[in-house]
């Protein structure tokens, strides 16, 4: 199912979503300062032409370092490149993202694109710290940065 679904979503339009994340990748990738989106842009593409039995998650969920700790791509800078891309092709993605999903939900068979359509709108406003991967290596890893929120707020009421 997850083929199926990845192909009819590919030729109804995630083609041109992910074409409209590459055209992003490459303006910001023509500045050194903009390589954080051109990453996320990247990510994001993946998800965007084949999002059936993807997710994302947040890179410090991927890493393990703990989602407290900011580094580049998930502190200041981060912030800033995510602002910098919301009001850039954020809002374009978001838009077409949210027609889509509307327009997909009109029948019964769409309603499964419609909701891909709308994670995917959701997701276009803040790609950076972003990563796209399996379902399963999704929920590993929400698992594990669970079992460690709940190891330290044991940790705290215990002292």
């Amino acid at each position: 199912m997850r083929f199926a679904g990845n192909v009819i979503w590919f030729i109804l339009g995630g083609a041109i979503t992910a074409l409209i994340w590459l055209i992003g990748a490459v303006v910001f990738a023509m500045s050194i300062v903009g390589l954080p989106l051109s990453r996320a842009a990247l990510e994001m593409a993946k998800m965007s032409a084949f999002p059936f039995g993807k997710d994302v998650v947040h890179v410090r969920e991927l890493d393990g370092k703990g989602l407290t700790l900011a580094t580049g791509t998930t502190g200041t800078i981060g912030f800033v490149a995510n602002v910098v891309w919301a009001c850039t092709f954020g809002i374009v993605l978001f838009v077409s993202y949210i027609i889509a999903g509307i327009i997909n939900c009109l029948t019964i068979i769409g309603i499964p694109f419609g909701i891909q359509s709308f994670k995917l709108a959701g997701l276009s406003f803040w790609p950076v710290g972003r990563r796209v991967v399996s379902r399963e290596l999704a929920a590993v890893a929400r698992q594990h940065a669970a079992e460690e929120r709940f190891t330290k707020l044991r940790g705290t009421r215990a002292a």
